[in-house]
């Protein structure tokens, strides 16, 4: 009981980051309609935006270990916050001139603060804790997340989507003048909010700065029994689970972004007008909460991280499968529950892929995040399916079909293997049990 609470404090501080990190990253659902109306791309331009925030993590990851190296882990989360407050900020010159790259630029600088922040938490709160329930442990900083991104979509949405039926309509009838004018008014409402969002980013750096966050190390406290298996690792790339864990998360990164980020996009071309289709996003959050909770219940008391893993994989292979042959509503239901099981991916990879790393925590906690970009390169393939199948959107889902198979690949053989020679016959249930 005195363990338990000796991490509580921290755990608290790191909820409050997750907050942040469900509020800057689930806000581009709504950016990506908000943007393709007010810059008037393609689905694909679009949904550039998630592929800057993301691309952010590849380049990033790394050199953020380092970072930590030398910061430690409480003013790497400090250096992470007031990178994201400058990355906001920029959004205020981007609307003003109205150009698209500027506001790309302010999400890579967002999504580099980000990588720093999250491969300084993420790790925080696997190795805080006993190994069995990390993902229980990244369940309760899931329900953070998805709660400031349900947040983020009702507030912002109602701001920047409110009335973009009409605004749609009018510039479609209106001169190359009064159609610059329309945009260009429209493209202000998002100047106010991100005022807001770097004043507060700016305030949580000064708050983590004066807290009494302590520092882990995660070399000193391996369980004995492995310490004759790991013995003499001398590279990363010999864990095998970490690598394939990799691959995992950033097949995952579709699973869970592609239902939120690119939900609206295929309302639209399913016909569903924007002021229904905007509530979608924060519907598939709401599926995510749930999710979480249930993670937090049920790992690892019911389910081990594996077995979770694997009914996930395979409850999303059913669901995508359903939308692909169903069409309006009922395809929407059916990706908007993908959610729930999307929500358990990022908790239950990430427990298998880092434990008994030691040294080499730090480095597989950056490669893990480096994978991340896979949530920016999906919904990128899923928008040109859209674009070059306009009549038969649902083409854009067959993305997700690897995704899935792979993650079922990762939970039943791929956590096991510790070799790349052999497979290991046994169960890993010493580990995860």
């Amino acid at each position: 009981m005195a363990k338990a609470k000796s991490y509580i404090y921290p755990l608290v501080i790191i909820a409050i980051l997750f907050f942040v990190f469900g509020f800057i990253t689930w806000v581009n659902g709504i950016l990506i309609p908000y943007f393709q109306i007010c810059l008037e791309l393609t689905n694909f331009q679009s949904l550039l935006v998630a592929f800057a925030s993301y691309i952010a993590y590849f380049f990033m990851a790394i050199p953020s270990a380092w970072i930590l190296k030398y910061t430690g882990y409480k003013k790497g989360m400090v250096i992470g916050l007031l990178i994201m407050a400058l990355g906001t900020a920029m959004f205020i010159p981007a609307a003003f001139s109205r150009t698209y790259v500027f506001f790309l630029g302010g999400l890579f600088v967002t999504g580099t603060g980000l990588a720093l922040l999250q491969t300084a938490a993420n790790p925080y709160v696997a190795i805080i804790g006993p190994v069995e329930s990390t993902a229980q442990r990244i369940g309760f900083m899931g329900i953070a997340n998805k709660t400031a991104g349900i947040l983020s979509q009702r507030i912002l949405g109602a701001i920047f989507l409110l009335n973009a039926d009409s605004i749609v309509a009018s510039i479609s009838t209106a001169s190359a003048a009064e159609r610059a004018a329309i945009l260009d008014d429209y493209v202000l409402k998002v100047v106010d909010p991100y005022l807001v969002i770097t004043a507060i980013l700016a305030l949580l750096a000064v708050m983590v700065f004066l807290s009494k966050l302590p520092e882990v190390e995660e070399s000193d406290d391996e369980p004995s029994e492995f310490e004759t298996q790991e013995a003499g690792k001398t590279s990363v790339f010999q864990y095998p689970y970490l690598v394939l864990g990799v691959v995992a998360l950033f097949m995952a990164g579709g699973c869970e972004v592609i239902p939120i980020d690119g939900i609206i996009l295929y309302s639209r071309s399913l016909g569903i007008p924007l002021q229904e289709a905007r509530h979608f996003a924060e519907y598939t959050l709401y599926a995510m909460l749930v999710g979480y909770v249930a993670s937090t219940v049920l790992i690892p008391k019911w389910f081990s991280q594996q077995a979770a893993l694997k009914y996930c994989a395979i409850a999303g292979l059913v669901l995508v499968t359903a939308a692909y042959f169903t069409s309006g509503m009922i395809s929407i239901y059916c990706l908007i529950c993908t959610g729930f099981g999307a929500a358990l991916l990022w908790g239950t990879i990430w427990g298998l892929a880092i434990r008994n790393l030691k040294k080499f925590t730090k480095i597989g906690s950056a490669l893990l995040l480096m994978s991340v970009i896979g949530g920016g390169i999906f919904p990128l393939l899923f928008g040109s399916l859209i674009d070059w199948a306009p009549a038969a959107p649902q083409t854009s889902l067959l993305v997700l079909i690897p995704c899935y198979l792979f993650l079922y690949y990762y939970s039943v053989w791929g956590f096991k293997k510790r070799t790349w020679k052999n497979q290991v016959v046994g169960e890993a249930a010493e580990v995860l049990h």
